[in-house]
């Protein structure tokens, strides 16, 4: 008995233990005052109202919804945008800052004051300004329908809609002023996006820079003496091995633009926050709507944690 008291061991698991016993009292205790004033309040938890119609209209929908809906295919379409705006703020973030970040470590002088001039400014300044910056002074700014602003490459630019050609479909304005055919945004969605995008990406640019840098000169050198040119050099010797000390801090970028997604509501986007927040106002059901968006994020932020984790196991070096 004596010799168990003096195993490491025997207290690494006894103080797990004692910690999980006292997390399960605290969470038992918050949900009982939780039932206890609920209760005192004429109230009971559930979520039934779900089911209930859910009679107000959404802007944007990838599936189909009308007012006769259901709050739970309400709710299902405001996650399918967040998730819309996360999966491509994710990857517009990346080209980004990938791109700024090589260009702060390049040999042009111009080149690289830029991009940190870019860094600076987008890093220090607050998110939300820079949406109602997009929002109000770029989109907005637009001419209207009737006045659409047309861009090379069949880009239209208008206060209602900004047209993007795709490789199948091209976008076309009738005589009556109506875009059809190619990728539609809205401007609510256009600013979310880029504002997001390029915000994120300040912050993705300096983690390359730094995951460049941290590449020993011995690797320069050696790519160096096989001839390569500085493009071949980085995209073949250089990033692959500054990538294995990018992706912890990339995970946490990527979770920053997943949750700043609810900053969407400022601007009159759709996303699961928008759509919980009148959810609740004519519900009046604040703590089950309160639940459902914490196990939306929740789970949306471990699923990309647990991806890049996988995929910063595959690309890290391993003992043999």
């Amino acid at each position: 008995m004596r010799r168990l008291w003096r195993d490491r061991r025997f207290w690494f698991v006894a103080i797990q233990a004692v910690a999980v016993v006292l997390i399960v009292i605290l969470g038992v205790t918050l949900w009982q005052n939780l039932q206890r004033n609920l209760q005192q309040q004429g109230m009971s938890l559930g979520f039934d109202f779900l089911d209930s119609q859910a009679a107000f209209d959404i802007g944007e929908t990838l599936i189909s919804y009308d007012r006769s809906s259901t709050y739970a295919r309400a709710l299902l379409v405001g996650l399918l945008n967040s998730l819309r705006v996360m999966a491509v703020g994710i990857i517009l973030a990346t080209v980004v800052g990938i791109t700024v970040g090589v260009g702060r470590l390049w040999d042009n002088w111009l080149l690289r004051k830029l991009s940190l001039l870019y860094v600076e400014i987008l890093r220090n300044t607050p998110l939300l300004l820079q949406l109602f910056f997009w929002y109000s002074a770029v989109f907005l700014s637009l001419p209207g329908i009737q006045d659409v602003m047309e861009l090379p490459l069949r880009i239209y630019l208008s206060q209602q809609v900004v047209a993007f050609p795709l490789p199948w479909t091209i976008p076309e304005v009738l005589e009556s002023g109506q875009i059809v055919g190619g990728l539609q945004l809205s401007p609510e969605l256009s600013a979310l996006v880029l504002g997001l995008s390029l915000y994120t990406a300040a912050f993705i640019a300096e983690i390359v820079r730094a995951g460049i840098e941290s590449v020993p000169k011995g690797q320069w050198e050696a790519a160096k003496s096989l001839g390569l040119n500085p493009s071949l050099m980085l995209r073949l010797v250089i990033f692959p091995q500054a990538l294995r000390t990018m992706i912890p801090s990339l995970t946490s970028q990527y979770l920053n633009l997943a949750k700043n997604t609810s900053l969407a509501i400022a601007i009159g986007y759709p996303d699961i926050y928008f759509v919980a927040s009148t959810t609740f106002n004519q519900t009046g059901r604040a703590v089950e709507v309160m639940i459902l968006l914490m196990a939306t994020y929740l789970t949306i932020s471990l699923l990309i944690s647990l991806f890049l984790n996988f995929y910063n196991k595959k690309v890290q070096l391993k003992e043999r």
